[in-house]
C-alpha cells in the first residue's frame, strides 16, 4: 500500500520530508562499471565498443555493421502497420509545430553610448540522441528528442539504440526516419550534445563525458503528481498514477487531494486496475514502495507542497486549473483539467516529454531547442563610446590588480586623445 499523509495530523512534516528524500534508484557500483566502459573505448575505440556490445548486448558486430544500412532499415520500416505510421507523422507534426515557435530571435542594436551589442543563435554541429534499445524502447522519444534539434538546425543527426540479441523495434526506426535522423547505431557515436533518458547507466556515462561534449540533463525514474478534488472520476486519476508507474519499479506517483474520501477511492481504484494491467508487477512495486496520497486543507495547500516536490508532470484535475496554476513555480510540464491526461503529453500533445525530474525542475527545464542552440553574444565599441564606458572598465581592472585588462583599454584611450597609435 501507498503511504497516507494528511496535512492535519501531527509529525506531517517529518514524514513528508521523508517522502522528498527517498532514494529511488541506488546503484553505487554504477559509476565504477561505467567508468571502466569509457576509459576502455578511449582506449581502444571501435575494438572496444564491438567486444563490450558482444558481452552486454549478445550481438557479434564488425565496423561495417555498426549502423543500421539504409537498406535494412526499410526492410524494419516496411513492417510497420498503416495506422501505427499515421500515429507517429500526427505526433511528428504536433510536436514540429511546437517547437518551432520555441526558436529565438537574432538581436542586434546600439546603445545609448553608441556601443553595438547583440546576440546570435547557431545549432551544435552534430548530436546524438540515446534511446533505450529491445522491444520495450520508445519510438516517441526519439520524435521528442530528434525533432527539435532537426528545428534548432542540427547539421548531423545521430541515434543510437542499442539491440540487445539483434532485436529492433521497427516504430523506432520509422520514427528516425520521419523525424530526419541521419545515421541510427547499434552503438553510440561521436558527437557535440546527447541528449535522451535511459537508466542508471546512461545517467552514470552522460556524468562521465560531461565536458568533452554537452548534455541535456541527468534524469531519474519516472514521476508523476496529481492534484485532483472528489469531483473527479478515481478511476481515472488511478490510470493517471499507474501510468508513470508501470515505467519502473523506481517510478513515483503521488495524489494530492483536498479530500480523504476520495483518496482512498484512488488507492482502491489502483488496486483493482494493477489486477489487469500487463505490467502490473512494475506498477506495484512502484505503488507499493513509492507512492503516496497526501490530503491537504485546500487547493492552496496542495499548490505549496507541489512546489516542494517540484515533479517532473503535474497534472491538475481541479475545477479551476487556470486559477491553480498560477500558483505553482516548479514543475517539468503541467497538464491542466480531468481531460489532459499525462500519456498525451508523452505522444502527441506537443510540448516535450524529456523533462527534469528528481526535484529538479526547481532549477532546470524540459528538452527544447534550446538545447540544441549556442547563444554568441556580440559586441563592437566605437571611439565614441569606448571613450564614454572605457574609463569604468580601466578603473575595475586597476582594482582586480589585472593591469594587462586595463591598458588594453588606456593605450586605446590614449590613441583617441591624441597619444599616438
Amino acid at each position: 500500500m501507498p503511504q497516507f499523509l494528511s496535512t492535519s495530523e501531527p509529525g506531517f512534516e517529518a514524514r513528508f520530508a521523508a517522502l522528498l528524500g527517498m532514494k529511488r534508484e541506488d546503484a553505487p557500483d554504477v559509476d565504477t562499471a561505467v567508468a571502466a566502459i569509457i576509459a576502455e573505448v578511449r582506449a581502444r575505440g571501435n575494438g572496444a565498443v564491438i567486444e563490450l556490445t558482444e558481452r552486454f548486448d549478445r550481438l557479434r558486430l564488425t565496423p561495417e555493421t555498426l549502423a543500421f544500412s539504409p537498406a535494412e532499415i526499410a526492410a524494419e520500416v516496411a513492417k510497420v502497420s498503416a495506422e501505427d505510421r499515421a500515429a507517429l507523422e500526427l505526433a511528428a507534426e504536433r510536436i514540429r509545430a511546437y517547437h518551432v515557435r520555441q526558436m529565438p530571435a537574432d538581436a542586434y542594436w546600439t546603445d545609448p553610448e553608441g556601443a553595438e551589442l547583440g546576440w546570435r543563435f547557431t545549432p551544435v554541429a552534430a548530436a546524438g540522441l540515446y534511446v533505450p534499445g529491445g522491444l520495450a524502447s520508445y519510438p516517441s522519444s526519439v520524435l521528442m528528442n530528434a525533432i527539435p534539434a532537426r528545428v534548432a538546425g542540427v547539421e548531423r543527426l545521430v541515434v543510437a539504440c542499442p539491440t540487445p540479441g539483434g532485436v529492433v523495434n521497427p516504430l523506432v526506426l520509422a520514427a528516425a526516419k520521419i523525424a530526419g535522423v541521419d545515421t541510427v547505431y547499434r552503438i553510440g557515436a561521436a558527437v557535440d550534445k546527447i541528449t535522451g533518458p535511459g537508466n542508471a547507466y546512461v545517467a552514470a556515462a552522460k556524468r562521465r563525458v560531461f565536458g568533452r561534449v554537452g548534455i541535456d540533463m541527468i534524469a531519474g525514474p519516472s514521476e508523476i503528481l496529481v492534484i485532483a478534488d472528489a469531483a473527479n472520476n478515481p478511476d481515472w486519476i488511478a490510470l493517471d498514477l499507474l501510468s508513470q508507474a508501470e515505467h519502473d519499479e523506481s517510478a513515483q506517483a503521488i495524489l494530492i487531494t483536498d479530500s480523504a474520501a476520495f483518496g482512498q477511492a484512488v488507492v482502491a481504484a489502483v488496486e483493482a486496475r494493477l489486477q489487469t494491467l500487463e505490467r502490473r508487477a512494475i506498477a506495484g512495486a512502484s505503488w507499493r514502495d513509492y507512492g503516496a496520497v497526501i490530503v491537504v486543507r485546500d487547493l492552496t495547500e496542495a499548490a505549496a507542497l507541489s512546489d516542494r516536490i517540484a515533479p517532473e508532470h503535474l497534472e491538475l484535475c481541479v475545477a479551476d486549473p487556470q486559477a491553480l496554476v498560477a500558483r505553482v513555480k516548479h514543475a517539468g510540464a503541467i497538464f491542466l483539467g480531468a481531460f489532459t491526461p499525462e500519456a498525451i503529453g508523452d505522444y502527441v500533445g506537443g510540448p516535450n516529454h524529456v523533462l527534469p525530474t528528481a526535484r529538479s525542475a526547481r532549477f532546470s527545464s524540459g528538452l527544447s531547442v534550446f538545447d540544441f542552440l549556442k547563444r554568441t553574444t556580440l559586441a563592437r565599441m566605437t571611439p565614441a563610446s569606448l571613450a564614454a564606458i572605457g574609463p569604468a572598465a580601466a578603473r575595475l581592472a586597476r582594482s582586480e590588480s589585472l593591469e594587462a585588462h586595463g591598458l588594453s583599454v588606456l593605450a586605446r584611450l590614449e590613441a583617441l586623445n591624441g597619444g599616438g597609435q
